[in-house]
C-alpha cells in the first residue's frame, strides 16, 4: 500500500535550495515529520528502486508505507503514513536498482533507539526554555575579547551512578553545572552526543547528525542540560563531525545502493587512518545535509558554538595518505576545494544567523587564515585550537628541569605566531589517551615536583595569549589515563596535592575572568610585552600581559625547581605590584614561598624600563603581579 502524498512540506523554493547546497533547515522538511494523525516522511535516495516506511506502527511490513518519488528530479521520496506517534521505531527499506535491499536509519531522525539497536524513533520535542537571560546576553559572553576557559569533558565518563551505569542528561545537569561554576570555568565543551552506533569512537563516528544520542535520555532531556547551563551562566559549545562517518551497514554509507554520501572512489571517499567515510563535499545535496546539521544543534538545541572536528583531514586531499594514493584537485594540487567552499558556506551561515556564537576549527596544520572572514580570504572560523603550542609546551614540560635550558626556545616560540590566527590554547582528551598517559604523569620528578610542575603548565597557559581549553580530570591531576569506560577518579580529591590543584585551577579562572589584561587582547599583539624572553640559564620567563586601557599584569615563570631569590626585573610602572596569585602558595600545595603579598618598585632600571622590582621566584612556580591602582604611576 502506498503512502497518500496529498501534501508535501517541500516547496519548489526548497528543493532549489536543497539542491543548490545552500538550504540550512533539512530537519523542517525531510525525515520523519510527525503531524495529528500520523507523520510525512521524505528522504533523498536518488537512485533507489523503491522506498518503504517500517516499523512498529505497520508491524514492518514493506508494503504498508511505500513513499513515491517526486516528479522533480531532486531525488526525494516522500509520502504521508498514518498512525505514526512520537515514540515509534522505524527505518526506510531501500531497494537500489542493483536488487540490493537495505533497512536505513533516517539520516534526518530526531531520536533513535539505544545502542546497539540501530532503529529511528519518530519525535516530536516540546521543551520549554528558560534561558532567555543567557540567550539576550550571550553575544558578550561568546565574544573574542572576552574571556573563554572550556572544560572539555566526555559526558559518559564523567561521573557515574554507583552501580556504574551511564548517567542521564538530566540527572546529571545540576552536578556539571555546579562543578564548572566552581572551578571558574566560562564553557563546557562537550564530546559528540549525535547518535553513534560505537560507544568507544567517543561520538566522533556519527550516524545520526540531528539525533541527540539516547544513550543518555530524549532529545528534551539533553535541551534540560544545556538550559541548566545557561541559567547557571555556562556557554556550552559542541563537537561536530562533518569530515567523515562510520560505514556501518544502516547508516549512511551507500544509502540508496550508490555512494550517495560518500565518494565512490576510496582515494576519496575512504580515510585510512579512521576507516571510514568521507563526506563529497562536491554534491550540493550533501553540503545542504551538513549545513542543516550544524545549525539544527544551534536552532534547536541553543549551543553557543561548534568544534568542528578534524578540519585538517577535510582540507587535503593527500591527508593520511600516501604517493599515488590520492587524487589531485583540478588544478593538479592538494587542497580540497570542495571542502574549503562548504567551510565557507558554513560559516558565512552560522554567523548570519547565530551572531552570538562562535565556529572553533580543529585544525593542525599550518593552513592559512582559518579563523579569518571571508572577506579577506580566510575560512571564516571564529578561533583554531593552537596544536603547535600544545606538541611546544608538552615536550618543554616533559624534560627534567635540569635540561631545560636546552629547550627554552621551544616554551618562547609559540608567541613568534600567536596573533596568526584566534588560537585556542588545549590540552585535550587526545593527550590522555592511548598510551599517552596522563597531565600529571607526563611532569618529570617526585610527586611534589609532578604538582608543581603541572601548576606551573597551567599557570603559564592561563598567561600566555589566547583562549584556554582543559580536559575533564586535569583540572585535578588524575594520575590514570583517560577511559570511557567509568568515571573520573573523584576519590582523589581527598588527598591536598589533588585538592589543591583544583583550587588553583580554580583561582586562575577566576583571575582570567576578573582581569581584563588576561584575555582583552588575546588576539591583538598589543596584549602581550616581553620583560625577559631570553633567561634560558635559569629557565626563567617574564612578560606583560596588557588590556585596551592599558591595565597590566606582570607574569613570571621559574620552571626549575630551585628557589631564585633577589631577581631583578624592569617594570613600566613605578609603585606596589600586588602578588594576586603564586602557584607555590601552601594553599595549593607549594612550599610557600613567595613575596609576602607583594613588592614595592626601586628607581633602578632594567629590561628597558626606569624601575624595576627584586623579587623570590618560588621552585617550579608562576606568579601573576598586578600594581596598585594607586600606585600605578607611568614609567618615567
Amino acid at each position: 500500500m502506498d503512502a497518500t502524498t496529498t501534501h508535501s512540506r517541500l516547496s519548489e523554493h526548497d528543493i532549489y535550495l536543497f539542491r543548490e547546497g545552500s538550504h540550512g533547515r533539512l530537519y523542517d522538511k525531510l525525515g520523519c515529520q510527525l503531524e495529528d494523525a500520523g507523520a510525512h516522511f521524505a528522504v533523498w535516495a536518488p537512485n533507489a528502486h523503491a522506498v518503504a516506511v517500517i516499523g512498529s506502527f505497520n508491524a514492518w511490513r514493506d508494503d504498508a508505507a511505500v513513499l513515491r518519488p517526486r516528479d522533480d528530479g531532486s531525488g526525494i521520496w516522500e509520502g504521508f503514513v498514518a498512525g505514526v506517534a512520537a515514540g515509534d521505531v522505524y527505518k526506510y527499506r531501500v531497494a537500489g536498482h542493483d536488487g540490493r535491499v537495505a533497512e536505513k536509519a533516517d539520516p534526518f531522525a530526531l531520536y533513535a533507539e539505544v545502542p546497539p539497536a540501530t532503529g529511528s524513533r519518530a519525535w516530536r520535542g516540546g521543551y520549554r526554555w528558560g534561558d532567555d537571560a543567557w540567550m539576550t546576553s550571550r553575544a558578550r559572553a561568546n565574544a573574542l575579547d572576552a574571556p573563554f576557559s572550556i572544560y572539555e569533558l566526555h559526558l559518559g565518563s564523567w561521573r557515574r551512578a554507583q552501580d556504574g551505569a551511564l548517567p542521564g542528561y538530566r540527572e546529571i545537569a545540576p552536578q556539571l553545572a555546579a562543578y564548572v561554576v566552581e572551578c571558574g570555568f566560562t564553557h563546557v565543551e562537550l564530546m559528540p552526543l549525535s547518535e553513534h552506533p560505537f560507544y568507544g569512537s567517543w561520538g566522533y563516528q556519527t550516524t545520526g547528525y540531528f539525533a541527540a544520542t539516547a544513550r543518555y535520555g530524549t532529545p528534551d532531556d539533553l535541551m534540560f542540560l544545556i538550559d541548566t547551563l545557561h541559567q547557571a551562566g555556562v556557554g556550552v559549545i559542541l563537537d561536530w563531525v562533518p569530515s567523515h562517518f562510520p560505514s556501518d551497514a544502516h547508516g549512511l554509507a551507500e544509502f540508496d545502493g550508490t555512494y550517495l554520501y560518500e565518494h565512490a572512489d576510496p582515494r576519496q571517499g575512504f580515510h585510512p587512518e579512521w576507516h571510514s567515510c568521507i563526506f563529497n563535499y562536491g554534491r550540493h545535496e550533501v553540503c545542504a545535509f551538513l549545513l542543516s546539521s550544524a545549525l539544527f544543534w544551534l536552532d534547536r538545541f541553543h549551543i553557543d558554538g561548534l568544534r568542528v572536528d578534524a578540519v585538517a583531514s577535510m582540507l587535503y586531499l593527500d591527508y593520511g595518505r600516501q604517493h599515488g594514493e590520492w587524487v589531485p584537485n583540478r588544478y593538479g594540487g592538494r587542497e580540497n576545494l570542495d571542502a574549503v567552499a562548504f567551510l565557507r558556506r558554513l560559516n558565512e551561515a552560522v554567523y548570519r544567523d547565530h551572531p552570538g556564537v562562535q565556529t572553533i576549527a580543529e585544525e593542525s596544520t599550518a593552513w592559512p587564515m582559518v579563523s579569518r572572514p571571508l572577506y579577506v580570504g580566510g575560512l571564516g572560523f571564529g578561533m583554531k585550537w593552537n596544536m603547535g603550542w600544545m606538541h611546544d609546551s608538552l615536550d618543554y614540560f616533559r624534560h627534567d628541569p635540569l635540561f631545560r635550558k636546552f629547550h627554552h626556545g621551544r616554551i618562547t616560540f609559540s608567541i613568534w605566531y600567536a596573533f596568526h590566527e584566534n588560537f585556542v590554547l588545549p590540552l585535550s582528551h587526545d593527550e590522555v589517551v592511548y598510551g599517552k598517559g596522563s597531565l600529571i604523569g607526563k611532569m618529570p620528578g617526585d610527586s611534589w615536583q609532578q604538582f608543581a610542575g603541572l601548576r606551573a603548565l597551567f599557570g603559564y597557559m592561563w598567561a600566555h595569549p589566547g583562549k584556554k581549553l582543559l580536559f575533564m580530570g586535569g583540572e585535578f591531576g588524575q594520575r590514570r589515563e583517560w577511559t570511557h569506560e567509568g568515571e573520573l577518579e573523584w576519590w582523589v580529591l581527598d588527598r591536598p596535592e589533588h585538592a589543591g590543584l583544583r583550587h588553583w585551577v580554580g583561582d586562575l579562572n577566576r583571575l582570567y575572568r576578573e582581569r581584563a589584561a588576561l584575555h582583552e587582547l588575546d588576539f591583538d599583539e598589543a596584549g602581550f610585552q616581553w620583560i625577559d624572553s631570553d633567561d634560558s640559564e635559569n629557565s626563567v620567563l617574564s612578560f606583560l600581559r596588557k588590556s585596551r586601557d592599558g591595565a597590566t599584569v606582570l607574569v613570571i615563570c621559574n620552571f626549575t625547581p630551585v628557589t631564585r631569590p633577589n631577581y631583578t626585573l624592569g617594570v613600566p610602572r613605578a609603585g606596589f605590584w600586588r602578588e594576586a596569585l603564586n602557584s607555590d602558595a601552601t594553599l595549593y600545595g607549594g612550599s610557600g614561598a613567595g613575596n609576602l603579598g607583594g613588592v614595592e618598585t626601586v628607581p633602578v632600571p632594567a629590561h628597558g624600563h626606569f624601575q624595576s622590582l627584586t623579587l623570590t621566584l618560588p621552585p617550579l612556580a608562576v606568579l601573576f603581579l598586578i600594581p596598585e591602582a594607586g600606585d600605578a604611576r607611568p614609567d618615567s
